[in-house]
């Protein structure tokens, strides 16, 4: 029989009991915390244990924090849904200032980090309100990302923080970042393997299927690697030094120290950038999402842009052959294997891919195929799906409207989308906090199917063994930072006085 929590603020028959939950949130009252568990088993619950123990203290109100506006909005839903309490608001960029400054004095505030950097800027906000604050996907805490900002508010403040996440990131720098910038005290992680969490886990099987490139985009691709060639070598001529297998991430890096001090290598470099992201395009998403990504760099008048798109051989003849392929209806190999894979699986297929344009080709296709689909992207600009689009979305998604759904980064984080049989990587993501999400939204109910799609020979390869890589580190992580962390409180306890503040 299921047992069901019993808390004050909590309604009754609501929230499962689940005993995991509770001492994850058991850890995250008593310190600053961040609870590691995988999608799908329940974050928003435990944060729902620590804030019916913080509302209970009557000291401060609570704050809600997501990345997306569907997710403050999932938050808020399942907060409303299963709280006695009546003054929980909603807080997003779409409401006005004077509407805001009213919303933030209810007990509960969930919003996106943009809006509550600003307005705790604008001083519409104090964060002396607050008694307890959450960060959601707070992997993102990096940088000059919104969270960093608000984590600055609160450094002087007694408000008890919490993090929640799927997977820490991989790398060193990003998680001492995490751990500093939100004064973390403990790190509290589940993982499937869990003898506590088992039970409430289904298996996920995971295929990798290999495509081969079609001869039309080998030959688009080869103009382009010889294009890229040209200028690695002058860059090397110019005496700037570069490992001998070609990497985009590295020349990212030099960008600062060739503008500074190797200015006759800047023309080269960011030709050199430009080309690796049209390859990437192609390799992966295919010839149309090729062509726009050459016509956005085209437009924006950048150095050397000229001389690449109307002078250089190798790049004008792929993207002739480029538009000659796109005539004759040739895409990419993935399209065909896609119709394959989601017939092959009865139910809900889910498909990522990193790029809008891609997206868009995706849905075109399974459309003329005859496969009811729907579009997930986020809101930029004056372009994307508004936040009531994507709920609505999600929505039919959920109520079986479409059986596929095509998702960009929008979809990976949190959003409780619905029972999904399948998960489809259209491409390769060189992220272990990504591959894990986007992993995560499947095998929750029932054994789940996971399908990446690998071109040959591509960016694709490349990703697959950097991602490798970083989910091994990620799964260690955990361990490294309760070690830090244990190390630091042993140093502070043996100090005294004046000691303990320097």
């Amino acid at each position: 029989m299921t047992e069901f929590v019993e808390k004050k603020y909590v309604k009754k028959n609501s929230i499962e009991k689940r005993d995991y939950q509770i001492n994850l949130a058991n850890q995250a009252i008593d310190e600053n915390c961040i609870v590691v568990l995988p999608t799908g088993l329940g974050k928003t619950a435990v944060a729902l244990h620590v804030i019916s123990e913080f509302l209970s203290k009557g000291t401060g109100g609570i704050l809600f924090l997501a990345p997306t506006r569907v997710l403050v909005h999932q938050h808020y839903e399942f907060l409303k849904n299963n709280l006695t309490l009546d003054d929980i608001s909603l807080i997003t960029g779409e409401d006005p200032i004077l509407k805001r400054t009213k919303l933030w004095n209810n007990s509960i505030v969930c919003a996106t980090p943009e809006i509550a950097r600003n307005d705790l800027n604008r001083k519409i906000v104090s964060p002396e309100q607050f008694n307890l604050v959450v960060f959601d996907e707070v992997h993102r805490t990096v940088g000059d990302y919104a969270y960093s900002g608000i984590a600055e508010w609160f450094a002087e403040s007694s408000a008890r923080l919490l993090g929640m996440t799927a997977t820490l990131p991989s790398e060193k720098e990003k998680a001492t970042e995490l751990l500093t910038k939100l004064r973390i005290s403990s790190v509290a992680e589940r993982t499937e393997d869990s003898p506590d969490v088992k039970p409430y886990t289904q298996e996920t099987n995971t295929e990798w299927i290999n495509v081969e490139l079609p001869s039309e985009l080998k030959d688009i691709q080869k103009l382009l690697k010889l294009a890229l060639d040209e200028r690695y070598d002058t860059l090397r001529k110019n005496g700037i030094k570069l490992a001998e297998q070609q990497s985009l991430s590295a020349l990212l890096r030099i960008r600062q120290f060739v503008l500074n001090q190797n200015r006759r290598s800047a023309k080269p470099l960011f030709t050199a950038i430009r080309i690796h992201y049209a390859l990437n395009m192609l390799e992966a998403h295919g010839v149309t999402p090729f062509l726009k990504f050459c016509e956005r760099a085209k437009a924006k008048k950048g150095v050397g842009v000229k001389e690449l798109f109307e002078i250089d051989p190798n790049f004008t003849r792929a993207i002739h052959l480029a538009n000659e392929a796109q005539s004759k209806g040739i895409e990419h190999s993935k399209i065909p294997k896609l119709k394959e894979i989601i017939e092959s699986v009865p139910g809900k297929a889910l498909i990522f891919t990193s790029y809008r344009d891609s997206v868009d080709l995706i849905y075109s296709k399974l459309t003329e195929l005859g496969i009811p689909a729907g579009i997930l992207i986020g809101k930029a600009g004056d372009t994307g799906l508004k936040q009531k689009k994507q709920i609505e979305t999600v929505q039919n998604f959920r109520d079986g409207v479409f059986r596929v759904l095509i998702a960009t980064r929008v979809g990976e984080e949190g959003l409780d989308i619905a029972e999904v049989n399948q998960v489809i990587f259209y491409d390769n993501v060189p992220s272990s906090v990504r591959h894990i999400q986007r992993r995560g939204r499947t095998g929750r109910k029932d054994t789940g199917k996971l399908v990446v799609l690998i071109a040959k020979n591509t960016i694709d390869e490349t990703y697959y063994w950097i991602g490798k890589r970083k989910m091994t580190a990620a799964k260690s992580m955990g361990d490294k930072m309760t070690q830090v962390l244990e190390k630091n409180q042993e140093i502070e306890s043996k100090k005294s006085g004046l000691d303990a503040f320097i």
